[in-house]
């Protein structure tokens, strides 16, 4: 969307909000009931409030639909556009400040009805503006499983501003380290968005700031879950030798009395950097690491930064992987009974990766129609959530297999492919 584009300017300019909404979600392609359902309203709530003018707007239904539709805050007048000038009026800047303490809750409000109280606590926290700012961020990367990628990123990329807007007046130093920690949190949700679009430059982006930011909140595990994170990107980009060495430095920095599902999930990390660099043995050893940490992990919901829980099917996943890249099918065929349960797991895009990997498998050990069955299957989620790392993943088996009279199961998926560009 053009935010410099005349009628938007103009609508905000005058204070008619209702239509900057409205030609925002015409720009999305979103009807008003569509809006509506996404953010606690009926539709002919949207409708009033699209034909409201110039009167006076709740903030908080504002707020709300700018964070889904990404509208700037200063569109919807909850914003300012810098300091308040020397001298101005004091209801001017009693007003200004309203707007900024408003704006601590408006993460919450957004969330509330996707995510409740199921988010990981911080026992350091408290209900402050950090809190519920990392509500919302975590509502979006349980939404991550089954939205569609781009949709979700503007979003994500809408609540990063709001989290800047919200850091920019801070002056106390262990408020500002809390708000970095919930920004870290978020970049790296936008870095795995852009990952999962194949923007590779944007990922690596994202992931760095990331990382700068959890330094600058001098939390030690959040820093190495977002070392960990780059290291999973660059291992599935084709460099496992600079994942190995982010995994090292994620380990260095927890120190030996690391929490288990750290352990265990830098293990699995770890052994699908061996598996693309080809080493066998010390994927294997890297394996049993992570299931005899995992065994140890049991704490239930699991501590922030992490969203899911860490366990045996997770590290039958991750030795379903380094078949697949080894090109071990007996591995993954001995891991597929355990595996299956993440098949069956409501994170839809993960759960395609991991059947991609499992279809690699049977091509290995020549069931060519089990394995185009579920890589066909895969390529259809990839499809509907527009994902491209999926997608990607989908071209690169197709190309391990080469005939001059292909299968039916083999031209079904290449017509599905045909028309994929994203």
């Amino acid at each position: 969307m053009n935010w410099s584009e005349s009628a938007v300017r103009t609508a905000a300019s005058e204070g008619d909000y209702g239509r900057v909404i409205e030609l925002v979600r015409q720009a999305a392609r979103l009807t008003q009931g569509q809006l509506g359902d996404a953010c606690g309203m009926s539709q002919s709530a949207v409708s009033r409030l699209e034909r409201r003018g110039q009167r006076e707007y709740p903030m908080a239904t504002l707020a709300r639909i700018a964070h889904h539709l990404g509208i700037p805050l200063r569109l919807v007048g909850l914003a300012d556009d810098g300091a308040p000038a020397k001298g101005g009026s004091g209801s001017e800047t009693e007003d200004m400040q309203r707007r900024r303490d408003f704006l601590a809750g408006v993460a919450a409000t957004a969330a509330a009805p996707v995510l409740g109280s199921v988010a990981p606590a911080h026992p350091d926290w408290g209900a402050g503006q950090a809190a519920v700012l990392r509500i919302a961020t975590t509502a979006y990367r349980r939404m991550d499983a089954t939205a569609p990628t781009r949709q979700l990123s503007e979003t994500v990329q809408g609540h990063l501003r709001l989290i800047q807007t919200v850091a920019g007046p801070v002056k106390d130093a262990a408020a500002r380290a809390r708000l970095a920690a919930v920004g870290s949190e978020a970049a790296s949700l936008a870095g795995w968005l852009s990952w999962d679009m194949a923007d590779h430059g944007s990922a690596r982006t994202w992931y760095g700031a990331a990382i700068k930011a959890a330094q600058r909140a001098g939390d030690p595990l959040l820093i190495a879950y977002q070392q960990g994170s780059l290291a999973s990107f660059e291992v599935d980009s084709g460099n496992p030798a600079q994942g190995l060495s982010l995994i090292r430095g994620a380990r260095r920095k927890l120190g030996p009395e690391r929490p288990a599902i750290a352990a265990a999930w830098l293990s699995s990390l770890e052994a699908v950097a061996h598996a693309t660099a080809g080493d066998e043995r010390a994927a294997d050893r890297a394996l049993t690491s992570s299931a005899a940490e995992a065994a140890r992990a049991t704490e239930t919901p699991p501590p922030w930064p992490w969203v899911f829980s860490f366990d045996e099917r997770k590290v039958a996943a991750a030795r379903v992987t380094c078949g697949a890249r080894l090109g071990r099918p007996r591995w993954v065929h001995s891991s597929a009974v355990d595996a299956s349960a993440a098949l069956s797991s409501g994170h839809e895009k993960q759960r395609a990766l991991l059947a991609l990997d499992i279809a690699a498998g049977h091509m290995t050990a020549g069931h060519l129609d089990g394995a185009f069955a579920l890589a066909t299957r895969a390529l259809e989620t990839g499809i509907r959530l527009r994902s491209g790392r999926v997608v990607e993943r989908a071209r690169a088996f197709r190309r391990c297999y080469s005939s001059p009279t292909p299968a039916t199961v083999v031209r079904y998926f290449d017509e599905q492919m045909h028309d994929v560009y994203m």
